[in-house]
């Protein structure tokens, strides 16, 4: 059988599911499992959703959104299947042993650097979204796509496609999207809710930010960061940083962005990469995320890292530019 046939099994044969996604989860997270929450709901499952953080607030307005569970803890009996969404390892769900104990554990993932960590492993590196695989999923058990299913899906797709910009953004995916507004999803409000509901505080800390932007590399590699003292002044937090390193990107020249933060859930810094080629020729940051311990996609990943910050970013700055050497010695 498939990976996606054996994760359907799997649902079809479970007691009671809970579905989680990785640590500060993103609109991939989110959206998968409000979406596979909402089917298995009308299917008549018994269903939970459990992260070890909350939700961040730019997607709060999605229905469901109030429902997902957070910390270290998971109290819900009679649940005897796991499933995780767009985690590339065990570690990144942030839960303790005894969640996974006695419960069998199905992956669904599209990151090519997935450790496959699952009884049953569905990963699909083809796909734009982690909720493009969902939707494929609740499609395939026969579940009709509702309104609030196609919403939670689309916002997968926006967001891992950035806003149908980077190299995610297939024939497939667009296709995918026209299908999702016709049953139900509304992109105009969705857009407003993720990119179009920033704070003053989040303002003044992208001002702050910027002013810490750096050229490496001869120009080929743009650097931006964040600290906790940036946090205090602007009154922003690191939720309002989604998206600035699209600012660093952006720079006419640069093949790798990078920016770094405080990552408060694990007492580090969170590095963030992102890869500019137009083909597949340029850096692969996902590689460079695993060689620092992290992962991701080939355009777009990260890692988290212990250390003062002039340490941490001394390591990166030469993982990049050894990256970045690698690349030109090629052609």
């Amino acid at each position: 059988m498939s990976g996606l046939e054996q994760a359907m099994a799997a649902i079809r044969d479970a007691r009671g599911i809970v579905l989680s996604t990785h640590c500060n989860p993103d609109g991939d997270g989110i959206g998968s499992q409000l979406a596979l929450y909402h089917a298995l709901k009308r299917a008549g499952k018994r269903v939970f959703m459990h992260n070890h953080d909350g939700v961040p607030r730019i997607y709060r307005f999605l229905p469901g959104a109030n429902e997902i569970g957070e910390g270290s803890e998971f109290g819900a009996g009679d649940v005897d299947l796991i499933v995780s969404l767009d985690a590339g390892a065990k570690s990144r769900l942030g839960m303790p042993e005894e969640f996974f104990a006695g419960r069998r554990l199905v992956v669904i993932d599209h990151h090519a650097s997935n450790q496959r960590f699952g009884d049953v492993n569905w990963v699909d590196v083809g796909a734009c979204s982690t909720g493009a695989m969902a939707c494929e999923l609740i499609e395939g058990m026969g579940w009709p796509l509702t309104p609030d299913i196609a919403t939670a899906v689309y916002v997968t797709v926006l967001t891992d496609t950035g806003g149908f910009r980077n190299a995610a953004t297939s024939a497939e995916a667009l296709e995918l999207a026209a299908r999702l507004v016709r049953a139900g999803a509304r992109p105009w409000p969705v857009a407003c809710a993720v990119y179009e509901s920033r704070s003053m505080g989040a303002f003044r800390l992208l001002r702050a930010c910027l002013d810490t932007l750096q050229l490496k590399d001869d120009g080929r590699s743009a650097w931006l960061h964040v600290d906790k003292a940036m946090y205090r002044d602007s009154g922003g937090d690191e939720q309002d940083t989604e998206g600035f390193i699209e600012y660093a990107r952006a720079l006419e020249g640069v093949v790798v962005a990078v920016f770094i933060r405080p990552d408060s859930g694990h007492d580090g810094w969170k590095v963030t990469f992102r890869s500019k080629a137009l083909d597949d020729a340029g850096v692969d940051v996902g590689a460079l995320a695993v060689s620092l311990g992290g992962g991701g996609h080939r355009h777009a990943s990260g890692c988290t890292l212990k250390g003062e910050l002039e340490e941490v970013r001394a390591r990166v700055e030469q993982a990049v530019s050894d990256a970045l050497q690698a690349v030109e010695g090629t052609r």
